[in-house]
């Protein structure tokens, strides 16, 4: 019997703007449009689901056509949401820039309603979490919440991720409740107050990071993959060649949800690392975030290749 993956995080609609540079203040320029399904929580839900995991989705969304968007995602890959609230408030929005010729992103999100979402929302979780073979958060929803959630999955001696995105001020208290903490670059720099460029400055990150109490640090790194470390071992795990890369829009959560998924399979933290990796090497290839999560006959035959 398989166990669950519990995450909690937010939907918004990603409204994406293509072009070769961003317009500087008071200035137009001419690209392309897309929307569709987004937000960490929900990205890393579709991406843990359809990489093989059975997974429960916390937040709170608005009862609006953004909404109905984010359920029928939700029932496209079978994600559980009986945990999923709603709220009067507007379901959120992400501006996200991506740049033509490199898929470079830049973010800029809005949670609306999932900002609704209550400490008693999540004690309603419980039930599930308790069953949980992992749980896992980001920081696009209060940070109170964040707090709570880890401590009630702490409780349930559950698994936990934090994915640190966005870099937000954080109680010291919230590290020792994280079994693994996945930051990119840009995030394990502002935690750790060392800036990581390198695979040599990760290792220095992930001192930092262990030393307030996490048990793992897991600092991706773009292309050069992931970098993995704990109190015994440290390794980086290379990215994988799946094709040419068009949008690295939720390629961390891509990574994150695979990670996720394969823990609860039971692979070690390394072999988890990899999946997670196979599976953010493939998303880069394909356009969007969610639409862009691949499938585990996908993930598998490229981690045999």
């Amino acid at each position: 019997m398989r166990k669950p993956v519990v995450i909690m995080g937010i939907y918004v609609a990603d409204l994406a703007f293509l072009a070769d540079r961003m317009p500087v203040m008071g200035e137009t320029i001419l690209g392309n449009f897309r929307s569709g399904p987004g937000g960490k929580g929900s990205n890393q839900s579709v991406a843990a689901a359809r990489a093989g995991a059975e997974v429960s989705f916390i937040t709170c969304i608005g009862r609006d056509s953004f909404g109905e968007a984010a359920r029928k995602t939700w029932s496209g890959v079978d994600i559980d949401q009986s945990f999923i609230t709603e709220s009067e408030s507007p379901t959120g929005g992400a501006f996200i820039f991506v740049q033509n010729g490199t898929g470079n992103n830049a973010i800029i999100v809005a949670p609306g309603a999932a900002n609704d979402l209550t400490i008693q929302d999540i004690d309603k979780a419980e039930i599930r979490l308790r069953q949980a073979a992992i749980f896992m958060t980001q920081l696009e929803t209060p940070v109170p919440l964040a707090l709570h959630a880890l401590k009630l999955a702490r409780k349930h001696k559950v698994t936990t991720i934090l994915n640190p995105a966005p870099a937000v001020p954080v109680p010291e208290e919230i590290y020792p409740l994280v079994d693994f903490l996945t930051p990119n670059e840009t995030e394990a720099s502002a935690l750790s107050g060392v800036e990581v460029v390198d695979v040599e400055s990760a290792g220095k990150a992930a001192d930092r990071l262990l030393a307030k109490g996490i048990g793992a640090a897991l600092i991706t790194l773009g292309e050069k993959g992931a970098f993995y470390k704990d109190k015994q071992q440290a390794q980086l795990i290379p990215s994988f060649k799946a094709g040419p890369v068009v949008d690295t829009t939720g390629a961390g959560d891509a990574f994150n949800g695979g990670f996720a998924c394969a823990l609860a399979e039971g692979k070690s933290p390394l072999e988890a690392a990899r999946f997670g990796c196979a599976t953010g090497s493939l998303s880069v290839t394909r356009v969007g975030t969610a639409p862009a999560m691949p499938t585990r006959a996908e993930i598998d035959h490229l981690l045999l290749s």
